[in-house]
Parts: C-alpha cells; structure tokens; sequence
C-alpha cells in the first residue's frame, strides 16, 4: 500500500486529505478540569479537529522508583508531576464530553493497563500512544485488541523496535499511524530529523505517517508536511504565561491556527513532477522564444545565422529547440525580415 488512509470519527486521515493537527493539552492543565476547559475553549477557536489528552492512573503508572526520576524539562520527580496532574476517570470523563459538546475529537494517551481500561469504558474512538510506549508491546498488544486506530509516537526507537510495534497492529488488524518524533524538550533544529518522516514511510508503507513535534515553533510541522506527513501533533496551551513542564514547547491560538492553515497550504504544494502545466501557457507564449528571420531571405537561399534567430514570443510554429534543425534547409519562397518562421517557408526534400 502506497497511500494509506484511516479515520478518526469520519476524519479521513492520508496524503489526500488536509493534514490533521493534533493539539495536546496533555497535562498542561496541571489538574485543574477548570483549566482544561478553557485550553479545550482555545483550541477550538484556533480551529482544532483533535484534542489530545493523557491519561495517568499514577499507581498503575509507575513504582515509587519513579520517585527518584527527574525529567529533563523539570525540577521534581516524574512521579511527583503525574500526581499532580492527573485527572480522575470522572473529571477525564467530563473533559472527554467538553470537547465532543464542541464538535471536536477526544483522543488519549493512555500510560498504564488501567489507563487503558479506562479510555476504553469512556468510549474514545482512537488511542495515541507516546513514544515511551512504543516499545511497551503488553500495552501495544491491549491496546490493539480493542480494534481501534492507533497513532504512535516513534521517538527514542529505531526500525526494529518499531517493527515489532506494527506487527502486533497487523496481528489485530487496526489502521495506525506513526509519527516521528524527538523526545527532547524543546527540541533544536539539528535534532528534528525529518528524513524520519520519509524512512517510516519507506519502512512501513502501510502506515499513515506524521510528527509529533516538540520544538519552539511551527517550522519542522510545515516541513515534514513537504516530506509527506498527512498529521501533525504538538503540545497546546491556552496561555504561554502558565506553568508547566511541556509549556515551553507548546503551540498557542494564533500557532495553532496558521498552523492548521499552513499546512493546508503546504500540503497543496507538495508532491507532482517536472514540466510545463496547463496554466504556464499564457507564460510560454511570450516567455519562449520562436525562430524568426534576422534578414530578408530569397527563394532558395540557405537558413544560416546570418539570417535567423529565435525571439519572442514563443507563438511562431519553430521554437528555440528547433533553430539547430533548420539551418541548412533551403527557403521556399521570398521572406521577409522579422518574420517566424512556418512550415511552408521551408523546401522539403
């Protein structure tokens, strides 16, 4: 399969499509449903089909050796922040309900078998799962039982790791998506790597393909666009002014919004071939050039350079490409200076 296609509650997903922006509010929210709200509200305005959420059961999650882990975008535990963050299945539930009342698509990430378990009594049409997890085949194998599509993260694994992901997607037989991605926040430029956009396609070309982006702005989301991403996840806020470990590296309304309407665009200028279109006419007809006399010419006298060069416009019946071709061939009849050349000026033997 060369163009692959999966959907998202009536969302077709593929390089035929617009591409899909994911806004994650993630746990930005830092535990407020309050404030979940209005991130949820925000990304609307920007136009947001998608909003992603995680999804933390932190018992379920991580031992209390997660206690002696500091992120690299933090300054306490990892085990610390996802208490702190988490939301309970009633609250996610009431959040999942906010954003479809707003015509939008609720989607997780789901850190645990409970996680899991939970999205699923909530009824989400599609699991995200992050790069963490990519390798976290027990919970890649639950998650695919349930049937539904599946987006992955890809970042801090490699091919084969990857592969034994897909298989167990084909094994079930569920429409996934994979995103590139680097987990590194924020991520600088050098570390972006979109030609891992293009290897995951090469690599699994039954996958739908994307990035899921952690640098400071819209730019590397436009460029693996170009290299083929039918979707786009990055981190989402409401404000840049609140706390929080991913807000460094989150869109806002305004991001959001170009870039929802940026890669609409980028997605129209990529792909085709070399050659002049239908539209270029109106160009090539005073842009090219036609071979025309530079000197009157007699019945029978010799086209030389002497006596033709090609100008413009390119409407005569011998362009540029032509002149070499008629130098040599004899006049038909009388002509006069400045004419373009036709067929019947010529003696065909």
């Amino acid at each position: 399969m060369t163009n692959p296609v999966f959907e998202i509650a009536n969302r077709k997903v593929g390089l035929n499509y617009d591409p899909l922006v994911i806004a994650e509010i993630g746990i930005n929210h830092e535990g407020s449903l309050k404030t979940a709200f209005e991130m949820v509200d925000a990304a609307i305005e920007a136009g947001a089909e998608v909003i992603k959420h995680q999804t933390h059961v932190v018992e379920d999650e991580m031992s209390g050796d997660a206690k002696k882990v500091i992120p690299g975008n933090a300054d306490v535990s990892i085990y610390d922040i996802m208490e702190r963050c988490a939301l309970n299945e009633e609250d996610e539930t009431k959040l999942k309900e906010y954003v479809e009342s707003k015509g939008a698509i609720f989607i997780s990430t789901p850190f645990s078998r409970a996680a899991a378990l939970r999205l699923e009594r909530m009824g989400v049409q599609a699991y995200k799962i992050g790069s963490g997890e990519c390798n976290n085949y027990p919970l890649l194998d639950l998650v695919a039982s349930f049937g539904k599509p599946i987006i992955l993260s890809t970042g801090m694994n490699d091919i084969p790791s990857i592969r034994k992901s897909v298989e167990i997607f084909r094994k079930h037989s569920v429409p996934y998506c994979l995103l590139h991605c680097t987990n590194v926040y924020p991520t600088p430029d050098n570390l972006i790597r979109l030609g891992g956009v293009e290897e995951l396609q090469r690599e699994f070309p039954d996958a739908v393909v994307g990035l899921s982006d952690h640098s400071i702005d819209n730019l590397s989301c436009l460029g693996a666009v170009a290299v083929g991403a039918s979707v786009l996840e990055r981190h989402f806020t409401d404000s840049k002014d609140r706390p929080g470990p991913d807000i460094e590296c989150s869109m806002d309304i305004k991001e959001c919004s170009e870039l929802i309407k940026l890669s609409k665009r980028m997605k129209a200028m990529r792909g085709g071939s070399k050659g002049a279109v239908e539209e270029e006419q109106v160009t090539i007809d005073f842009a090219y050039a036609s071979v025309v006399t530079i000197a009157p010419v007699k019945a029978g006298e010799v086209f030389s350079v002497d006596n033709l060069w090609v100008k413009r416009p390119g409407t005569g019946e011998f362009l540029a490409d032509d002149f070499e071709s008629l130098l040599g061939r004899a006049a038909s009849q009388d002509i006069d200076i400045d004419t373009q050349l036709k067929k019947e000026h010529i003696v065909y033997e």
